[in-house]
């Protein structure tokens, strides 16, 4: 039904788009030759291909609780991170992707993580910071789907393809670099320079679909946030959650805010299914 997909970015409320996919995907016959993640939505399309969500769900709904600490500074004096969601993030990727996932992604589709390169002569630090106020600024004051500030401060985008990668370490790499921001997540090279969160050029990475548009084919818009004006492109579907998601993009202390994204993935996959006559 749909030949392209674009899973958005958007930290934990990403877990809403695994519902979503788990809900629909068998009654869609959702078989897209081309994926796109951005940041959290990357590693959501993952599980989601892959069809363990429910286990990635389970082993990050136990790790996390009030046990935890966003911002550890006791920790950190200690030697240990002073945000343990990076390490965690990591731990969580060499869980998931080994030889022989990276292998079954490939053989299913076309699969591309956005990432994004800082302008130059930025620090890491400041130059993340940049980005992701500049985002929220445009955000906050326009509430676009595509946002242009990061471009017209000298941000650029990339992609990297799944299928150029024969090592999983790479496909990890890839990944923490898509949400990369500091101090959450270490800075992470692609192609030997450091890459950063694919959010701060587009957060919802759509420029790959264009040809498959153009060509006739439809495309599904996976989106993580509520907007009030959705853009209406030819042969795109953009679904956005049936209601805001109150989970913080980082926050490891909140399970039940990621259970809850969850389930409201579900019943908007179902509910979405349901729409098409499926």
């Amino acid at each position: 039904m749909f030949d392209a997909m674009v899973f958005a970015g958007g930290g934990n409320r990403c877990y809403w788009q695994g519902g979503f996919y788990e809900a629909a995907a068998g009654r869609l016959g959702l078989k897209p030759r081309l994926v796109v993640g951005a940041s959290a939505g990357a590693f959501a399309a993952t599980y989601s291909l892959l069809e363990i969500g429910p286990h990635v769900r389970q082993n990050v709904i136990g790790a996390c609780g009030t046990h935890l600490k966003n911002f550890d500074l006791a920790g950190w004096r200690r030697g240990g991170p002073f945000c343990p969601v990076g390490p965690m993030y990591q731990e969580l990727l060499a869980a998931t992707i080994d030889e022989a996932a990276l292998a079954r992604i490939n053989a299913m589709t076309d699969f591309r993580i956005a990432y994004s390169r800082l302008p130059k002569r930025l620090s890491p630090t400041f130059g993340a910071a940049l980005g992701i106020g500049a985002y929220q600024l445009e955000k906050q004051l326009f509430h676009p789907v595509h946002p242009r500030f990061g471009r017209a401060l000298g941000f650029r985008g990339g992609f990297v393809a799944a299928r150029d990668l024969k090592d999983p370490q790479l496909m990890r790499d890839a990944l923490i670099a898509s949400g990369g921001v500091p101090p959450f997540m270490p800075v992470t090279l692609v192609d030997g320079q450091p890459a950063f969160d694919g959010g701060l050029v587009d957060n919802v990475p759509v420029e790959p679909l264009l040809p498959i548009e153009a060509q006739g084919g439809r495309t599904l818009v996976l989106l993580t946030r509520l907007y009030k004006n959705v853009p209406k492109v030819a042969n795109r579907t953009y679904v956005q959650p049936s209601q805001k998601i109150n989970v913080k993009q980082f926050d490891i202390t909140n399970p039940d805010g990621i259970r809850n994204a969850f389930e409201l993935g579900l019943k908007d996959g179902d509910a979405f299914a349901s729409s098409l006559g499926r």
